[in-house]
């Protein structure tokens, strides 16, 4: 690696790990292991380039988000015993905070509502 190379993925990451890879997910994530790190620290995700720096946890699929918290040894693509039910629904990521997040309506009257002071009446004097 170049020391540009280097330099850009110490800016996205905060971090310089070695590691083996283990996987990719569908969103492009890259998931890492290195067993010569401590345990907790050994496995490890690098979001995809598509979200530059606008990554966060949401974003990992629950089958590899099992793998990184140790729940299972095996990759999702290496473990058969893993169930694909037709009703489960495909990953979405956590839009609260964005353009796209979910706002409820409410028809209900708030029950505090904002205080406006009371505006002066001004005299002239003649």
């Amino acid at each position: 690696m170049s020391i540009l190379m280097l330099t850009y993925f110490y800016y996205r990451f905060d971090t310089l790990k070695l590691g083996k890879l283990v996987g990719e997910d569908k969103f492009g994530n890259q998931y890492y292991e290195n067993n010569y790190y401590f345990f907790g620290r050994n496995r490890w995700v690098e979001y995809s380039e598509k979200v530059h720096l606008d990554y966060d946890a949401s974003q990992i699929p629950a089958e590899w988000f099992g793998w990184l918290h140790y729940r299972t040894d095996l990759p999702p693509h290496k473990d058969p015993t893993r169930p694909k039910y037709p009703w489960m629904l495909e990953h979405k990521e956590n839009l609260s905070g964005t353009k796209d997040g979910y706002v409820p309506y409410s028809t209900t009257r708030p029950k505090i509502e904002a205080w406006v002071p009371p505006k002066s009446k001004k005299k002239c004097f003649r």
